[in-house]
């Protein structure tokens, strides 16, 4: 057999494998289940859902038809957790600058970290854990207050992963290390401008560059532009600059949000803020406290939970973060949205709520999420079912199998 026909029949064959794989996919149902939907609908007491190809295609149908059938017993299905603002999948190791690829000084309006990420990073088994399914994943930037692109990805563990790879555009304001935020403010509102000027005296037959269809995106309200700000007066000029350019805005950070939280539920804006933060880290987040979320949900203000600090190895605990916002005011119901269908709706992600079309990414949960006794029983993405076994299992079961070999080895 010469090698081109060799070549030929492996590829036949490889053909036929996946013909098989796709003939193969099974639907599945899940029933007597206590469903958090995540939608208008609020909890399903006794439901059952059914996924095929990994999407919702059934909610308490009249007749139970599927593949595979799981009886949840009673216990809690949950939408997976959407994490944000962090650059999980970015980096491995805080401390080995060789594993971090969230940010280069160079970095601008057209970064895309996302051609780095790592579908195989050891934190994404460990986000899972914590019943984390898909993550918006954000440039950390460089010099310029533009950081780049956000990405959306599932935790899958595939690398087909990215979903989205152009989710919105990070922009850095606030308290400026060199320089005045004023002059950042400046840049930021001189680039649209601009922009604005060029699209108009644009020449059909000109090739864009990818900053023009960025910034293009921006002004037509199709991409976010997601700005971090913490001070109540950036985020009143960030308001005005919404209403100058009609963009579609959101605010990270927002510790001093509660001040003018009447201002942003009248201008739509959803702030991503963390549920932990409880004193102030700078002059800019003089109001940090435990008790913002529930205040900002209550004024009407559409709220996504982040985690502060070194998120891309705790985001994990997002459940947790969750759960102490409830603690301090936020409605249960709206703190579930605020992890899953508040995240999907800002960033135009098919998943985050237990809905018909929407993608198949369900948790289920021996008790509430929101507290440390529970865990997660079973997890589906992309209507596949996935492990939740992290490198932390392993080492766990690693160092404490009996041996008699030394501790630690196992063979």
């Amino acid at each position: 057999m010469t090698k081109l026909t060799h070549s030929f029949s492996l590829s036949l064959v490889a053909a036929g494998l996946l013909a098989s794989t796709a003939v193969d996919a099974q639907s599945i149902a899940i029933i007597n289940a206590t469903v958090h939907t995540s939608t208008e609908q609020g909890v399903l007491q006794g439901a059952s859902i059914i996924m095929d190809e990994g999407k919702i295609t059934a909610i308490n149908p009249a007749k139970v038809d599927a593949d595979t059938i799981i009886d949840a017993k009673g216990q809690i299905v949950t939408p997976g957790f959407i994490g944000s603002m962090n650059q999980l999948g970015l980096v491995e190791v805080g401390a080995v600058a060789g594993s971090r690829d969230g940010g280069d000084d160079k970095a601008s309006i057209d970064f895309d970290p996302s051609l780095a990420f790592n579908a195989h990073s050891s934190l994404i088994p460990y986000a899972r854990k914590g019943g984390i399914t898909r993550d918006v994943i954000t440039p950390q930037g460089g010099d310029s207050i533009f950081a780049g692109l956000a990405s959306v990805v599932d935790l899958s563990g595939e690398f087909a992963s990215e979903k989205q790879t152009h989710a919105a555009l990070v922009v850095h304001l606030g308290e400026q290390s060199k320089g005045s935020r004023a002059m950042a403010l400046k840049n930021l509102v001189d680039k649209l401008e601009a922009q604005q000027q060029k699209s108009k005296k644009k020449k059909d037959d000109a090739t864009p560059s990818t900053e023009d269809i960025v910034l293009t995106k921006v002004l037509a309200g199709e991409m976010p532009l997601l700005v971090t700000a913490s001070r109540a007066a950036d985020i009143i000029e960030l308001i005005k600059l919404k209403q100058q350019f009609s963009v579609n805005l959101v605010i990270a950070g927002a510790q001093d949000a509660v001040i003018v939280k009447e201002q942003l539920a009248q201008a739509s804006i959803p702030v991503i803020v963390s549920a932990m933060e409880s004193l102030p880290g700078s002059f800019d987040s003089l109001h940090a406290s435990l008790d913002n979320a529930g205040k900002l949900e209550k004024a009407g203000v559409k709220v996504l939970l982040s985690i502060a600090g070194d998120a891309s190895h705790n985001v994990y605990q997002l459940r947790f973060d969750a759960g102490n916002a409830v603690s301090y005011g936020m409605t249960q119901q709206g703190a579930l949205k605020a992890i899953t269908a508040n995240v999907a709706d800002v960033f135009g992600i098919n998943a985050g709520s237990v809905a018909v079309g929407k993608a198949a990414d369900l948790v289920m949960w021996n008790d509430d999420p929101f507290d440390f006794k529970s865990h997660v029983t079973k997890m589906f993405i992309n209507g596949e079912e996935v492990s939740t076994e992290a490198r932390q299992d392993k080492l766990r079961k690693r160092y404490t199998t009996d041996s008699e070999m030394p501790r630690a080895y196992t063979k």
